[in-house]
């Protein structure tokens, strides 16, 4: 596989106390869909996946997961995992505007373009970690793919591809909206975007001075033509690995993730509907993500000893079972809580839980 091109970066975060900077190098390689640019941090960890990260429209990885992987607990996680920060084609910061007339890539090719990109790292295996049109890419890499992927984070997945109804509603907004404007009603919930605070005005100002806004609405259009994935639970069609869905509550896109929720199945899945949390929870609550995550790497088999502090001293929280099982599992892959001992004990085995927290 072809390398055009590999540059020497330090990711720029807050170092906790005795932390050095993590050295990353970013690569761009061919594929028969195009190039496709990826960044790596750290270095691979033996019988370990790659944490593998793909962004949402109007956003590359840098905005869409940087708060996230600086965040101080999830310092634990980065030290276990190499992870590799996948930018869509012509997202990545300094990338050119395409000539006109050029043909983006489907989100179906976007996903094949995954294979490519681990065959160059020589990488065997990934956990999965997605947002919106990342999260969709992610699954169908994942549908495709199975043997390749130990488990996926979907924050914010539709799996069902445009109605009439939606379409209707898309061209009509489309009239009325400038592009930033229909990205932003993506990305966030309208409370946030009526409450307009900084951190709102902030993201406004990235997407709406992109210097890369031609190639912003390319992937916005792949999005909005992507196919039904055609999950079924109980079909040969269907995740095959564990998977935590995340949404907050009144975000945009909280009705589908629920959906896409009740076609997996329940003995793999856990469901986590963040409070207070917005349109974007790995932007808004990057403490209570990085908790999650660690759980659900726990019930994968990975990081045994690691603390849980944050979600398990939460008065708020409620669980509620969403499905039973038939048969047995050997990991526990449920969201459950103790709101008062300090300790997340397992809950009961093969349920689908929601976790609000």
């Amino acid at each position: 596989m072809a390398e055009l091109q590999e540059v020497q970066i330090m990711e720029e975060k807050p170092l906790l106390p005795g932390q050095t900077p993590e050295a990353a190098k970013t690569h761009s390689v061919e594929t028969p869909y195009g190039s496709v640019t990826f960044t790596v941090y750290g270095t691979p960890k033996p019988k370990r996946p790659a944490i593998l990260t793909y962004h949402d429209v109007g956003l590359n990885y840098k905005s869409c997961f940087q708060p996230l992987f600086q965040f101080g607990d999830m310092q634990e996680i980065i030290q276990n995992f190499v992870r590799v920060h996948v930018d869509a084609p012509g997202m990545q910061e300094g990338a050119p505007v395409f000539p006109l007339g050029y043909q983006y890539p489907s989100l179906d090719q976007l996903a094949d373009m995954i294979p490519c990109i681990l065959q160059y790292l020589n990488f065997s295996t990934i956990i999965g970690f997605g947002v919106g049109a990342g999260a969709y890419i992610l699954s169908r890499y994942a549908l495709n793919h199975p043997d390749t992927v130990e488990g996926l984070v979907l924050i914010n997945i539709d799996p069902n591809a445009k109605g009439w109804m939606d379409w209707a509603a898309h061209k009509l907004t489309g009239l009325t909206s400038s592009l930033s404007e229909m990205i932003l009603g993506h990305l966030f919930s309208q409370e946030e975007l009526s409450g307009n605070s900084e951190f709102i005005q902030k993201y406004r100002n990235i997407i709406s001075h992109a210097p890369n806004l031609e190639n912003i609405e390319l992937y916005w259009n792949s999005y909005n033509n992507r196919r039904d994935l055609n999950i079924e639970r109980g079909s040969d069609n269907t995740l095959k690995c564990p998977v935590m869905l995340v949404v907050g509550d009144q975000a945009p896109h909280e009705e589908a993730v629920v959906e896409c929720n009740s076609k997996l199945d329940p003995t793999q899945t856990s469901f986590l509907k963040m409070a207070d949390s917005g349109g974007q929870p790995q932007l808004t609550q990057p403490g209570k993500l990085t908790e999650a995550f660690k759980y659900f790497l726990q019930g994968m088999g990975y990081m045994a000893s690691s603390c849980m502090t944050r979600l398990s001293r939460s008065r708020t929280a409620s669980l509620t079972s969403a499905a039973s099982i038939d048969g047995n599992r050997s990991r526990s892959r449920t969201m459950s809580q103790s709101s008062e001992s300090g300790t997340l004990p397992s809950g009961t085995p093969g349920h689908t839980m929601e976790v609000s927290c």
